[in-house]
Order: structure tokens, then sequence, then C-alpha cells
């Protein structure tokens, strides 16, 4: 079943809305800004739902030999049955995993960083979910879920970074992600847009932006430049573009909390440095201001789908940037903004 047809049975779908911000088409000296919200995703404020919905369907209905991989289907044959969903998270993956749990009669222990926001914590923790506090990096987090899941017989790690070994599941996320660029396509060719010109997509370990350059690298796409954001305390896939090879990078604080990531997926890398045109880092107070420069305009953004906006401001600021990939006067932008402020909440949101 695709992705997309998948979500369909979920309760609450319905594609996200597609945000025309004219004021920002003015600002960044465009045709059009669009903006694809993802600040309410089937009963969540971040998109990472699409993925982790998917991926627990894909490898339940393979393990239960599902004829189907309908939520019905799934629910039905994880009931009486010990199942637990296991993933690592700065925030909102976990969430995401752990509210599947709950729909499909399942349980969930989601491993965390120390430095993640307490909403996020409670939110996860109000999915029904056993909540565990890591210290360590994001990588620590990530190798504690996997060694814990493996000692569980009845487990399954729903994780959305691979290693060798660990492809199959993080593979089907970046396939749930799909249903994001399709929705994308169909509103696009509502409003008379053929393809975007330009297309930023935030980058944590890369599954999103592996989902998202597949899809405009993929036959008949029309070639849109794409342009990938990271915090610059957390630049895993810069420091591994320039050095040609995936890198381990420190990760320090950062108001991107969902995007801390120190290592690029192994999936993600060849996908991400073979169909990206460019990637930059953005500050913490940059993508704040971005974060209450949306709000101000309808837009609900939370720092890390801010950061898009961010980049956008930093690349069409810099002489000779839209020169050198040929971006027109009437280009179309299209920002990717992957969660809502109640989602990774800015600084004075948190008190």
């Amino acid at each position: 079943m695709p992705p997309i047809d998948f979500h369909r049975t979920l309760p609450g779908y319905q594609p996200t809305p597609l945000r025309d911000v004219p004021r920002l088409a003015a600002e960044l000296g465009v045709g059009r800004v669009l903006v694809k919200e993802e600040s309410s995703r089937l009963g969540l404020p971040a998109f990472k739902i699409l993925g982790a919905s998917y991926a627990t369907a894909r490898v339940l209905g393979e393990r239960l030999g599902l004829a189907e991989t309908t939520l019905d289907a799934v629910r039905e044959a994880v009931l009486g049955r010990a199942v637990r969903l296991y993933a690592a998270t700065d925030g909102n993956h976990g969430r995401a995993v752990a509210h599947m749990a709950a729909l499909i009669g399942a349980t969930a222990t989601i491993y965390h960083p120390q430095d993640i926001t307490e909403a996020a914590k409670k939110a996860i923790a109000t999915e029904g979910a056993q909540v565990v506090e890591v210290d360590g990096t994001y990588d620590d987090v990530v190798a504690r879920a996997a060694a814990e899941a493996a000692a569980d017989p009845a487990s399954v790690l729903v994780q959305d970074t691979s290693w060798p070994g660990y492809t199959d599941i993080p593979q089907w996320i970046v396939d749930g992600y799909s249903t994001l660029c399709l929705e994308t396509d169909d509103q696009l060719a509502a409003l008379g847009v053929a393809a975007p010109d330009l297309v930023v997509v935030p980058v944590g370990v890369g599954s999103f932006a592996q989902a998202v350059v597949t899809h405009y690298r993929g036959a008949g796409a029309d070639g849109a430049t794409l342009l990938a954001v990271e915090p610059d305390r957390a630049a895993a896939l810069v420091a591994s573009l320039r050095a040609g090879a995936p890198v381990t990078v420190p990760t320090g604080d950062t108001i991107m909390t969902g995007l801390t990531c120190g290592t690029v997926s192994a999936l993600a890398w060849p996908v991400l440095r073979d169909g990206l045109d460019g990637a930059v880092t953005v500050s913490d107070d940059q993508a704040a201001a971005a974060v209450e420069d949306l709000a101000r305009l309808g837009v609900d953004s939370g720092p890390c789908g801010a950061a898009t906006l961010a980049a956008a401001r930093l690349v069409l600021g810099q002489s000779g940037w839209r020169e050198a990939i040929g971006l027109r006067p009437d280009a179309v932008v299209l920002l990717l903004s992957t969660e809502g402020r109640a989602a990774n909440p800015v600084p004075e949101d948190r008190v």
C-alpha cells in the first residue's frame, strides 16, 4: 500500500496547509513564497507521524504476516500480543512513535537526551509511553534505544536514522514522508504552479531531506534548486559535504532541538550528497526571528521549521547567489516548515 493511501486510513487525516505569504515574497525579491505548515498533522504538532506511522505499519505487517497494512488491520493483529515500540528522540519523532503505539494498542519506550524541553518530555508521556532520559549526545541516545530494543524479543525499534544492518525501517520512515511531498504537488497545481524553483528543507539526521531530494530528483521532476539548512551548533551535513564523506560532529545547545543531530543517517548521506544544490547553517537568533516573523504573517512554525525562512534570507541576501542558480525575479520559493511552535517552543514560551 502506498504511504499516502495508508495515511488516509488514519483518523483525522487531511493535507496540511500550503500558506501563500506575499510579504515574504516581496522581502526576498521573488514571485511567490509558499510555506508548507506542519503545525497540525494527524493530531500532533509536527510532520514526524507520517514516517513513524507508515514504518510501524510496514514492519508489523511483515512480522505478523498481514495481507494489508491499514490501521485497522495492524490494530487487530496486535490485539492480545505484547508489542513494544522503541525509539530515540529529540522531541517530535518520539512522540510520533508513542502516538502510533497508542493507536494500535502497543506500548512504547522512548529515550531522549537531557536537553529536550520539559514540554516535549510531557508530550511524549501523555501518549502513554515510558520515557527514559539518557546522559549523552543524541547519538548516545540512539545507541541506548537500539541496544535495549535488541534485548527485548517483543520489540520494534522505529528509528529515523540508519546504520549498517538497520536500513529497512529508516527507509520506510523516509517513504512515509513522501505523503507531504505529494500533497504539496497537488496544492501547487491548484495554485497554478507547475513546480517550485527553490525548495528549502531542514536537516537533522537527514531522513526528511532524503525524502524531499528523492521526490524532486525523481523521474519527471523539473529540477528545483534544493537547499538544506542545519543549526550552526549541529552541522553534521555541512561538515560531511565539506569532507566528502560522512563525519560526526559535536553538538551544542540550540533552540532547534529537533535538528540537534551529530551524524547524518547512512541511508540519507548519498542521496543528499548527490541531490542537494547547497546546504547552510543558521543561528538560534536567526531561527527565533523567523519564528516571530512567520507568526506575524499567520504561519505557525517552531524554530526547526522556521529555519527554512532563515536560510532563504541568508542565501537570497548574498550577492551572486541568485545568478549562480538562475533564480528568476518571478521564482516560486517553497519553505518546508516541519513543526508548529507548540512542538518546539522558543525560549520565551518555555517559562
